[in-house]
């Protein structure tokens, strides 16, 4: 057989179906009535396909489509704009289970929405100053979800999908709890806060220095792999002319070992303590 076309795999739904191409490649295809009285092995008519998605994943697949059997196809566009704007200013690819997280989250708050439940995110106010540009790609698939579902959510969940994205950025081996990441930059910042008596200027680009690297301390601390070169005389020199800063960086360190009974080697004390020398000093400008 010869051109181009679409064999059936099985049937998700009435306007949803797995398919395979010509080149032996399984697609996803959505179309209105595509599914409808169709059996594997039968092709696809041309004219009914909207939209084709592609997973390079069969397990991730495999769950997407128990899910997409269960929830409204509209929800696999929206989470698909949602991964293509991440994707595009993030610079990265985002693992695939992302699809599965986005589309089984937005259907249920939605659901959630509709009986009347609410819903508070208790890090919200840290996802929006940790993570402002997977919070921004989030209210924008707010606004997809009102655009197709007629469902205003409330920033709340703008707060949950940010975290989704943010989960999706580390690779399949390295991922970690981007909401235990959160946590713990929201511990540390609060000792610096407590330590200087003063608040950020959560706009400056030192602020946004210093959260980045909390950002990496917190997955290098998770995944294990954190700096454990010999901190001497560079280690001696920080305490000396950086003391408030490393006393700061002491009590972090012991608020660490305390909650999570690790111990934060002596290089990762000279960058913590450096990263809290410039942020309280420029706050003092």
């Amino acid at each position: 057989m010869g051109g181009k076309y679409y064999s059936i795999v099985c049937v998700i739904n009435n306007n949803v179906v797995s398919a395979m191409n010509e080149r032996h490649q399984e697609r996803i295809l959505v179309g209105k009535g595509i599914g409808f009285k169709a059996h594997k092995g039968d092709l696809v008519d041309a004219a009914k396909i909207d939209k084709e998605y592609f997973l390079k994943s069969k397990s991730i697949a495999g769950k997407l489509y128990a899910l997409l059997a269960q929830t409204p196809e509209s929800y696999m566009e929206i989470a698909d704009k949602i991964v293509k704007k991440a994707q595009e200013e993030l610079n990265k690819e985002l693992d695939e289970s992302v699809f599965l997280n986005l589309i089984d989250h937005m259907s249920f708050a939605v659901s959630r929405m509709e009986k009347g439940l609410e819903f508070k995110n208790t890090l919200l106010w840290e996802i929006v100053h940790f993570y402002p540009v997977e919070y921004k790609i989030a209210e924008y698939g707010l606004e997809l979800l009102k655009e197709y579902t007629g469902c205003e959510l409330p920033p709340d969940e703008a707060g949950s999908i940010a975290m989704h994205i943010v989960n999706a950025e580390f690779d399949q081996a390295d991922r970690n709890d981007a909401v235990r990441m959160t946590e713990l930059i929201h511990k540390i910042v609060s000792v610096v806060r407590y330590q200087f008596h003063t608040n950020f200027d959560e706009n400056s680009v030192h602020f946004v220095r210093f959260i980045t690297h909390l950002k990496f301390f917190a997955s290098r601390f998770f995944s294990g792999k954190m700096l454990n070169g010999e901190g001497g005389a560079l280690l001696e020199m920080v305490q000396k002319q950086y003391s408030e800063a490393y006393e700061c960086a002491r009590k972090i360190r012991s608020l660490i070992e305390q909650d999570y009974q690790t111990e934060i080697p002596e290089e990762e004390m000279i960058y913590l303590t450096v990263y809290i020398k410039r942020i309280t000093t420029a706050e003092e400008e």
